[in-house]
């Protein structure tokens, strides 16, 4: 036992405690557990009377005293993070943030605007030092009212065109324009598409990239054979059915997101036409490649674009106080084969 006196009691223990039971000055433990470097053997004497009381630093407390007002956390708002691409977002924000020393706070919206508020102003509450967000694109006044108050915010996925705001996406109307051309060079005409709900950013930019490949080629957009405005596994089965049990059906299909792509090839699949039909989709998952054919898609790299995120919001925290910027990363078709399926 080191220097100090008797064991507290069951109560919460105190730096006083942890002081009183070291035989050092209250000045030295603060000193010690907010990471201020003090002689070796006083640190160790600390150090050991922490373990022993199971002293828990109240880092809510210190962060008040800050002068600089900081938590040391940092608040990453997704659509759900059981959803693949969210969930690789999340653990590249939480890697690059984590380097610093720094806490993620994270919560799911749901595409639900309501709870994305929601959770904007609990986290803001908590006054976490920034905010990453993939936004449903009906709070541009809560980011503002942020921004506002000195808190820097990162969109990513989705642009957001706010004063100091910096945004990371995709190159989306390339990606799917570039699943157009290589369907046409294969002689596909009659391309079928099925697309996110249209008050998304992004399922906008990939329709207009699907639109204007098409008429690059001088392939019809015909309406019985699009549908929008859908986004789950269950709504893609059902438009699949519709589209390729008709008296007239495309030859191929292009789903722009990854739950439309799992639910058209389910349906695919139960009709057979799996082998006979060619289908591209938009964001690469788990085992896509062990499909029978294995499922060519548009990749985006989301722990990418997570990384640059995180880095860009790290340089905010660092005092960089320039305009708003709007970073767009490539993307890369990787034919596997049901992309290649000849027409």
């Amino acid at each position: 036992m080191t220097a100090g006196g008797a064991r507290p009691s069951s109560k919460r223990v105190t730096m006083r405690d942890v002081a009183a039971f070291a035989g050092v000055g209250l000045t030295t433990v603060s000193r010690v557990v907010n990471g201020v470097l003090v002689d070796p053997v006083l640190t160790a004497q600390v150090r050991d009377a922490v373990e022993q009381l199971g002293y828990r630093h109240d880092a809510t407390a210190s962060n008040l005293r800050r002068t600089d007002r900081r938590t040391d956390t940092v608040g990453l708002v997704l659509e759900d993070v059981a959803n693949p691409f969210s969930s690789s977002l999340h653990r590249a924000v939480e890697d690059v943030v984590a380097e610093r020393g720094l806490l993620l706070l994270t919560g799911s919206s749901d595409e639900d605007p309501r709870r994305e508020r929601s959770l904007l102003t609990s986290l803001l509450t908590r006054r976490v030092d920034g905010l990453v967000v993939l936004p449903t694109g009906e709070v541009g006044k809560e980011l503002a009212s942020a921004r506002q108050f000195g808190t820097p915010v990162v969109c990513v996925d989705r642009m957001l065109a706010l004063d100091g705001v910096d945004t990371v996406t995709v190159d989306n109307a390339g990606g799917i324009a570039e699943a157009v051309r290589r369907l046409t060079s294969l002689g596909h005409r009659k391309i079928a598409f099925l697309g996110d709900r249209t008050s998304l950013w992004t399922a906008q930019q990939r329709w207009d990239g699907f639109v204007a490949a098409m008429t690059q080629a001088r392939c019809a957009v015909r309406t019985s054979w699009a549908r929008r405005d859908i986004h789950d596994i269950a709504a893609a089965e059902s438009a699949t059915i519709e589209i390729f049990t008709g008296r007239d059906s495309p030859t191929a299909l292009i789903t722009a997101q990854n739950l439309l792509t799992i639910g058209a090839r389910r349906v695919l699949q139960q009709l057979q036409l799996q082998h006979s039909v060619a289908h591209v989709g938009f964001d690469d998952f788990e085992m896509a490649d062990l499909l029978d054919p294995p499922l060519s898609v548009v990749a985006q790299d989301p722990a990418e674009i997570g990384r640059t995120a995180a880095t860009m919001l790290l340089a905010r925290l660092d005092g960089d106080s320039g305009p708003g910027r709007h970073v767009v990363l490539p993307t890369r078709y990787l034919a596997r084969g049901s992309g290649e399926i000849p027409g």
